[in-house]
């Protein structure tokens, strides 16, 4: 491995620098993709959706009408809004024409249901979450949507209406994902959305996470506030500011009340929850990182890694005062280890029976329940098992007023209903096709299956011909889980496609016959055991290539390239660490993200030809099979995250790039060509709106037509990328495509979305 001289270069042009999307560039490149979808030949193609049909997406928010049992909505992370008006028996998309799929909160108006507000952006910002456009508001029931503003909030955790007076709504927003933005806090509107104002803000770093009103009173409310950002290398970690604040004059003034709760330099997100039935009465739900013990010897976390620390995680307060003093109840994190943790920036939320002060509910990856106001927990599973499991990882809940027993929860899987108080639970999975992909490839049955790396599931696998809502063919895959976690590029073997390689997570390579038992055809290379080595470093979605010359050749990247000739059996290191490795930019356990990792790989059109790509924005070509590498990042914009490399078929110098720069919550499309194996780039985004652009791939047959997916829906060009046309058809219209593929023998164009499933194009003449 003889490492050619790095470039040092100097990047002069603006359209390099990051900068944040504003919420106007959002909306304008809104209604330029709305120009594009009008302009195009194809606006009218049919996509299939083919599934899955046994999982929905994450769910962050449901809700219902009192004493109504057929009418309720729910809300998904990149998924959209839907509605049902027959109990779940049929589901219909709210937001498919609307500028965003992120919902992070709704709200009903208690005096006037037709009133439906709905706040933009997932407020719990995962590592795939998308940001928000700001608020909506329907007036008859969900049928339309108008935009009202505060489109630069980027997450909104929150939405509460005022019980009497539909035209009052207080808003909690909890700012960008990535960047920190003055756009945070409550908001206040009096005259149903026209205009606002902020009535509470802390800092620029500090957003509101959670916002309850006094039954008894609308002027009193309580809100969270949580000083917390993502960063590319880490978790959410806790800093000071999450302080709670009341105010008893509509938001006029307010002031902390903190007296009995822990120092906020430990803590972060904090859930709350008011008693409708004594609201002398509230509950505080704390992420606690104050250590709680000491770990045990052996003792791993959830990604194998040796725990250094265990913290409280769910600590849970309660108030008698309205406030003014709290005092520490008891530690959900007691009942079951991986409940909140250090995930509790995920989660923190927590609820109240209507009727019943001490009776409470808390969510993580379970859900709790306790009786006693908190001092002891209990996991709340079904008892009666003739109904459905429940999915994990809870987000959200709703509890009718009037009949406590009628409860929904919306969690990774989607949304579940109880009637009688959680003995027995009826899931909607089959019915709301909101499922999160991250990855789509193939394998060569005929006819073929599809595999993908699905957010919170797992690799799911289903046949192509499957159709969502359709009685599948018995013959056929149905949609069923298979080889590899939920962060993963799958590589399926094209002569035995019972032979997948795949990962669990962060790179953790493992080799898996299918046609044996889950356990038996499963070869986990221990060399890739990242977390279980504390010197290796690999993506979410670690770059693994099967080559196209000879399938017993794997490579696999985590910091270093890693090749096997022998179909795993033995490894070789092929190279140095290709990412910048900056000491700066690693996390800390528990918080850290591997960062700084081989990100995408590609074959040129002869054995021995490799690029790879890196996540800190590096990209790298050898010729001679990793002996030697030169960096061709010169005319990229620096820093980016390098999502997708393609070698053509059919000019050997030609290459693409597609970089991804959301994680500075910059939403500036990067697509690049070069001619001459990367000495040289040009943009060929061209008039693609501002979205970031996730995949790019070449038509088999036609040198010229190239497809891309961005968070806007996925584009054609049919001149190498001078101009692109808008080709979603039937599709939502700010759908995120994060994969795509073209089979190579039967031609149908399959696309991976996050957040509404696998759709397929059968037949790509449709495109000519």
């Amino acid at each position: 491995m003889k490492p050619f001289i790095f470039f040092l270069f100097t990047v002069c042009s603006c359209n390099f620098i990051s900068a944040q999307t504003t919420g106007a560039q959002k909306i304008a490149a809104f209604k330029q993709q709305q120009q594009l979808l009008q302009a195009s030949p194809y606006k009218n193609i049919q996509w299939r959706l083919t599934g899955p049909d046994n999982r929905s997406g994450r769910c962050t928010d449901v809700y219902g009408i009192p004493g109504n049992p057929n009418v309720y909505y729910a809300a998904f992370a990149t998924g959209g809004l839907w509605k049902t008006e027959d109990a779940g028996q049929t589901w219909k998309p709210l937001f498919d024409k609307e500028a965003t799929q992120s919902i992070g909160n709704i709200a009903v108006s208690l005096s006037n249901p037709d009133m439906v507000y709905v706040g933009t952006g997932e407020a719990n910002i995962f590592r795939a979450s998308l940001p928000g456009i700001g608020m909506y508001k329907s007036s008859n029931g969900g049928k339309t949507f108008q935009h009202i503003g505060l489109e630069n909030t980027g997450t909104i955790a929150r939405v509460v209406i005022h019980p009497s007076n539909p035209n009052i709504v207080y808003v909690a927003a909890s700012g960008n994902e990535w960047t920190y933005n003055k756009d945070r806090g409550v908001y206040l509107t009096t005259d149903g959305g026209k205009t606002w104002k902020n009535i509470l803000f802390e800092s620029e770093k500090s957003g509101c996470i959670d916002l309850v009103t006094d039954p008894s009173d609308p002027n009193t409310l309580y809100a969270s506030m949580w000083n917390r950002i993502r960063k590319r290398w880490s978790d959410p970690m806790p800093e000071d500011g999450d302080y709670i604040y009341k105010t008893t004059d509509g938001g006029k003034t307010w002031k902390k009340i903190v007296t009995g709760l822990p120092e906020t330099k430990l803590t972060g997100r904090i859930g709350l929850a008011i008693a409708h039935s004594n609201p002398n009465v509230l509950y505080a739900f704390v992420d606690d990182h104050h250590i709680k013990r000491e770990p045990k010897k052996g003792e791993y976390d959830s990604y194998e890694r040796q725990i250094q620390k265990v913290v409280i995680g769910g600590a849970v307060y309660r108030s008698t005062n309205k406030g003014e003093s709290w005092e520490k109840m008891g530690e959900v994190h007691d009942f079951v280890t991986p409940f909140s943790g250090t995930y509790g920036w995920v989660f923190s939320q927590i609820r109240v029976h209507p009727k019943n002060e001490n009776r409470i509910y808390a969510f993580g990856v379970n859900k709790a329940i306790s009786g006693d106001a908190g001092k002891t927990w209990k996991a709340w599973d079904p008892t009666d098992t003739t109904g459905d499991w429940t999915h994990g990882d809870h987000h959200a809940m709703w509890i009718d007023p009037q009949n406590p027993d009628r409860m929904m929860v919306g969690n990774d899987g989607g949304v579940t209903l109880t009637y009688n108080g959680g003995v027995k639970w009826k899931n909607s999975f089959d019915k709301i096709p909101t499922t999160q992909f991250y990855t789509v490839t193939y394998d060569m049955k005929t006819p073929f299956n599809i595999f993908g790396a699905v957010q919170d599931e797992g690799t799911m696998s289903g046949n192509v011909m499957n159709t969502f809502g359709t009685k599948a063919d018995t013959s056929l895959r149905p949609w069923r889980m298979a080889p590899g976690g939920e962060g993963t590029q799958i590589q399926v073997h094209p002569d035995s496609p019972n032979l997948v390689y795949s990962s669990s997570y962060y790179g953790r390579l493992m080799k898996t016959d299918m046609s044996k038992g889950r356990r038996e055809g499963v070869k986990r290379f221990s060399s890739f055991d990242v977390g279980r080595i504390d010197s290796l470093r690999g993506e979410w979605l670690a770059a693994t290539m099967m080559s196209k010359f000879n399938s017993k050749v794997i490579y696999h990247g985590l910091q270093h390239l890693y090749k096997t000739e022998d179909g795993g059996e033995n490894w070789k290191r092929i190279s140095n660490d290709l990412s910048f490795n900056n000491p700066q930019k690693n996390g800390v356990y528990p918080y850290l993200i591997y960062h700084q990792t081989i990100s995408a790989l590609a074959e040129g059109n002869k054995p021995e030809i490799l690029f790879a790509g890196t996540d800190d924005g590096r990209l790298w070509l050898s010729m001679n099979d990793g002996t030697d590498w030169k960096e061709i990042t010169k005319g990229l914009p620096v820093n980016k995250h390098i999502i997708k490399i393609v070698s053509s078929a059919f000019k050997p110098s030609r290459v693409y790039a597609a970089l991804n720069d959301r994680r500075a919550d910059n939403h500036t499309p990067y697509v690049y060509v070069s001619e001459d194996y990367g000495t040289t780039w040009k943009s060929i985004a061209s008039n693609l709106p501002a979205s970031p652009a996730n995949v790019i791939a070449e038509h088999p047959d036609d040198a010229n037509t190239l497809f891309c997916g961005t968070d806007f829906g996925v584009y054609m060009s049919k001149d190498g990328g001078k101009k692109w046309i808008a080709i979603n058809g039937n599709m939502p219209a700010s759908v995120s495509v994060n994969d795509l593929f073209i089979h190579p023998r039967d031609k149908k164009l399959v696309i991976g979305t996050y957040g509404r499933g696998v759709y397929v194009l059968d037949d790509l003449k449709v495109l000519q």
